[in-house]
């Protein structure tokens, strides 16, 4: 009996020191699989159905498809307190702090060493810091396919008034913006040479009256196709197009389907959208992140082979633009990818060759 009784006093022993041994092993997969947390601060506000409206859904599709805790900030266009709020986030307990633009580009250069434990990623600009991961896009690429586009079209009095003249409305005077121009230019030009192109400025991102008032310029003008780089304000441009039963060209989200619910008339004359597909690189981003392998303290300039830049093709698209068009696009997209066709950028030349260039083409 008392063998029994030690034999069953052993085996209670070694189940407990098994159990115990499991109770360890279960712990250190759950404090390893910590939920990364990513905060994003948006120097504007949603709603403008492109730019922070796609890094929004970026931060969604982190968040469902990566298990991320996230977390999204307007900040509005009031650039005094971008600077506080950055240093809140950067207080916090989140892990990634994503901004984008070039006008975060001077506090973030200024903050993020601040900070080396924490981990930064800016979009659609470029900061050196060890502990920054910087996003360009190559929004030339997609624009000489959109200058085509425009410029086809701009030929077809179907259509469009058939008047050979296209035009773009930039918010500013930038670098970027002028990517996006020279680009557009190009692909015109030589795809229909001959192309004339009306370029106008608003001073800003979100004076929507500004650029309708430029677009209706443009428009009176002859322009047949209309494009806009800017943002909150190019909601303007778009109103415009409406107005004047004139395509345009969105930009940086497929602005078509993104109006078609509360804008279904608008939607219709929106051909297609330059877009900068910010929702897929952050999401991409938060991928190397959590695998280890995204470089901290590089730039990557992606482009159309990275699926980081494209002209949206949805129902509108197809409903206006005629098969032979869309091969002709297919082709030239090709040749861009596969090095047939140099397109300019605005970071390679200089303010005096930008101007003449616009100059150029000019009515």
């Amino acid at each position: 009996m008392k063998k029994i009784l030690s034999l069953l006093l052993v085996t209670a022993l070694i189940m407990t020191s098994l159990a115990g041994c499991g109770s360890k092993a279960s712990e250190k997969p759950a404090k390893d699989s910590k939920t990364l947390k990513v905060e994003c601060l948006l120097n504007g506000n949603l709603g403008d159905k492109s730019f922070f409206d796609s890094a929004n859904n970026g931060m969604k599709l982190i968040k469902d498809q990566l298990g991320c805790e996230t977390k999204v900030v307007e900040m509005g266009f009031d650039n005094t307190v971008w600077e506080s709020d950055l240093y809140e986030a950067c207080d916090s307990d989140y892990d990634v702090i994503v901004v984008g633009t070039y006008q975060m580009q001077e506090l973030l250069q200024k903050v993020a060493p601040e900070y080396p434990d924490k981990k930064f990623i800016i979009f659609d600009s470029e900061v050196k810091a060890d502990n920054v991961y910087s996003i360009t896009f190559k929004q030339n690429e997609m624009m000489y396919l959109a200058g085509a586009l425009a410029a086809t079209l701009a030929q077809d009095k179907e259509k469009t008034n058939g008047s050979g003249t296209i035009s773009a409305v930039s918010a500013m005077d930038i670098p970027v913006l002028n990517d996006f121009l020279v680009g557009y230019i190009q692909g015109a030009t030589e795809t229909v040479p001959g192309t004339k192109v009306i370029t106008s400025m608003i001073g800003d991102f979100s004076d929507t009256a500004r650029a309708k008032e430029l677009a209706t310029a443009q428009i009176n003008a002859g322009s047949a196709v209309v494009f806009h780089c800017a943002a909150q304000a190019g909601l303007g441009v778009i109103d415009a197009c409406k107005d004047k039963n004139t395509l345009a060209i969105g930009v940086d989200a497929d602005q078509a389907m993104a109006l078609q619910k509360d804008d279904p008339e608008a939607s219709k004359i929106i051909v297609t959208s330059a877009m900068k597909n910010i929702d897929q690189v952050l999401l991409r981003a938060i991928k190397k992140h959590q695998d280890g392998t995204l470089p901290y303290g590089k730039t990557e300039a992606l482009g159309m082979a990275d699926n980081a830049v494209s002209l949206a093709d949805n129902e509108v698209f197809r409903s206006i633009v005629p098969q032979d068009t869309i091969d002709m696009m297919a082709g030239l997209e090709k040749k861009i990818q596969n090095g047939d066709i140099k397109v300019k950028s605005a970071f390679d030349m200089s303010t005096e060759e930008i101007t003449a260039l616009k100059a150029s083409v000019a009515l």
